[in-house]
């Protein structure tokens, strides 16, 4: 694989929002308790906190713990579970990524047959780690999008404008959604991700699981190919994909027509492409757009003729449920709202607010 002198081109990675402008600017993540993410996994009971007393229920080979953290991604505890239930990586797992700068609290699954006698050593190991608040025994693998979704409290800090600007358009955002794009943090800095998508070697990425289809076993498939060089092949096709999506849905937005499906859409939801060997799931109308839409950045879509991907689709509309918001004493903003699988809290809210990550700024402290 060629590596790129320069940028290939000025990559859009701020898409229109659905208000036309933003009405805010406010702070994100000050502390990591102004961001919480609860896992919902609705098969596997919630213990009650109150009683102290923490059991392990259910019966299969896969032990489940559902684990609080703060200050470490899930890829991190993934392999310190792993470490510490001496199982392979592959052993462990979950149902999504959770952000490291925020009090998260999810599930993994632990391969352990025939070790329930033990479960409560471990627990005991990694409660002094992480606070371990249930354990569940199962038959099952957690894998990618098993769970319903993630409730959110976020609290938003100087928060900069006027407040009934903001409960409008709140109010809106409670009943229309908002615009389902990937996060800019996907496509690398400065779309350097897309960058190297255009120089991938067609070859390599088919190696590496461009197909759609997963060769081997999860994070030990490739080994007998690139390795890192295939996986990462596939994080930069992967950015590709999300991006041509963006861009499809910045158009429906900018019309106004991302609320409701064109004719030839698949589904009586609105939905965009995730882009494959044959382009869009769609037909009609929507494909003869999304296709239009492509063709705009053929570097990108050049991509997809060499391999065998199959094309997928996307809700334009991410519905935050139940939202509710209070305004605390000091001028900030509390919000409280359910997201389903794929659906990004940063993109829900940035539809109204010009974010300032202040995670950024201690993440670079850290590692300057």
């Amino acid at each position: 694989m060629s590596k790129p002198e320069a940028n290939v081109k000025n990559w859009r990675l701020d898409w229109p929002v659905s208000g036309g402008v933003r009405v805010a600017r406010a702070q994100l993540k000050t502390v990591p308790e102004d961001f919480r993410v609860s896992e919902v996994l609705e098969e596997f009971p919630e213990q009650a906190e109150s009683s102290g007393v923490l059991s392990v229920t259910g019966e299969g080979e896969h032990l489940c713990l559902r684990i609080e953290k703060v200050g470490d991604n899930t890829e991190f505890v993934a392999g310190e579970l792993a470490a510490l239930a001496g199982c392979r990586s592959f052993d462990v797992g979950f149902c999504g990524l959770k952000d490291r700068h925020a009090v998260t609290s999810q599930w993994f699954s632990l391969y352990r047959p025939g070790m329930m006698s033990d479960d409560m050593a471990l627990i005991e190991q990694v409660s002094e780690r992480w606070l371990v608040k249930s354990a569940h025994r199962s038959v099952r693998k957690l894998r990618r999008g098993d769970h319903q979704g993630n409730h959110f409290v976020i609290t938003l800090r100087q928060v900069n404008a006027d407040r009934e600007c903001v409960e409008d358009a709140l109010g809106r955002l409670k009943v229309q959604g908002a615009p389902n794009y990937f996060g800019p943090q996907r496509f690398g800095f400065a779309g350097g991700n897309l960058d190297r998508a255009v120089h991938i070697d067609p070859a390599a990425l088919n190696r590496g699981g461009g197909q759609g289809k997963r060769r081997g076993r999860g994070r030990g498939a490739g080994k007998s190919g690139g390795g890192r060089d295939d996986r990462k092949n596939v994080l930069y096709f992967s950015a590709a994909r999300s991006w041509l999506f963006n861009e499809v849905l910045a158009d429906r937005v900018a019309e106004g027509s991302w609320t409701v499906p064109l004719p030839g859409e698949p589904s009586e939801h609105p939905t965009g492409p995730l882009w494959g060997d044959g382009g869009t799931g769609a037909g009609g109308e929507a494909e003869q757009r999304e296709r239009e839409t492509v063709a705009q950045t053929p570097e990108l879509a050049s991509l997809f003729l060499a391999t065998r991907m199959k094309p997928e689709r996307r809700p334009l509309v991410a519905m935050a449920k139940d939202l509710s918001w209070n305004w605390l004493d000091d001028g900030d903003l509390e919000l409280d709202f359910f997201l389903e699988p794929g659906q990004y809290a940063t993109t829900v809210l940035g539809d109204i607010f010009e974010l300032e990550d202040m995670s950024l700024g201690q993440h670079n402290k850290q590692h300057g």
